[in-house]
């Protein structure tokens, strides 16, 4: 079924990347966690696990760094580390904003009577940081939020989507878009069974990058969200 053919009722955004740009900070962070502990790591191996919750991605390097099962008090010291790193980052750091546009394009959903939540890879103390920062805690842009370790499974596995859909009181997932810039994002959709699966190119995968994935929408910003929801005009900043 055209998913076109069900009026959207939640729209699930990925934070990072999707509505928040730091920057390339997040992926920076994890390398310095990883340098710490005497792991090197490249950005490409980085950029393969964007998206994953960080303590999954900081297990997946380890293993492919040192070719072992990396034990889980080191994954701990590592994802600690990076966790001061990056509240750090998000609490001091100039680069530190919301994408373009993205303040006007939650309020247009909320005022369309469309649910609107946040899902990341990230631990619930880090999305608090962030919401801090940019002032998002008021029910008037978000009506949930889901961080990593509050769901049994992170990204590529449904759980992140099903918590945002309980959470938010929305039982059709055919009604529900799910909104990112990686790999993981889109799988996730996927997996969930999304009406709308849609990668954003103006994060940390590129748009020819993105299109080996499944999904049902690539967009170059967004902008081009309400109008490809049937909701009207594009939004801009």
């Amino acid at each position: 079924m055209d998913p076109r053919n069900t009026p959207v009722q939640l729209v699930i955004f990925d934070l990072t990347g999707t509505v928040l740009w730091d920057g390339d900070g997040t992926g920076r962070c994890l390398k310095e966690a990883l340098s710490a502990a005497q792991v090197s790591v490249t950005e490409e191996q980085v950029r393969t696990v964007a998206g994953f919750s960080k303590r999954s991605a900081i297990r997946r390097l380890l293993a492919e760094v040192t070719g072992t099962r990396p034990e889980d008090e080191w994954v701990t010291a590592v994802h600690n580390d990076f966790v001061e790193r990056i509240i750090t980052l998000f609490r001091t750091s100039p680069v530190i904003a919301e994408m373009p546009g993205a303040t006007t394009l939650l309020k247009q959903l909320k005022e369309a009577g469309v649910r609107v939540a946040l899902d990341t890879g990230y631990s619930r103390v880090i999305v608090d940081a962030v919401l801090d920062r940019l002032g998002w805690h008021s029910t008037e842009l978000i009506d949930a939020t889901v961080a990593s370790d509050e769901v049994a499974r992170g990204r590529p596995h449904p759980d992140l989507i099903l918590e945002a859909m309980r959470k938010t009181g929305v039982g059709d997932v055919a009604a529900t878009a799910k909104v990112g810039d990686t790999p993981a994002d889109l799988l996730q959709g996927m997996a969930a069974g999304c009406g709308w699966v849609i990668g954003v190119t103006h994060g940390t995968h590129t748009r020819a990058q993105l299109s080996q994935f499944p999904h049902t929408h690539l967009i170059a910003g967004l902008g081009e969200l309400p109008s490809l929801l049937g909701m009207g005009a594009s939004v801009t900043a």
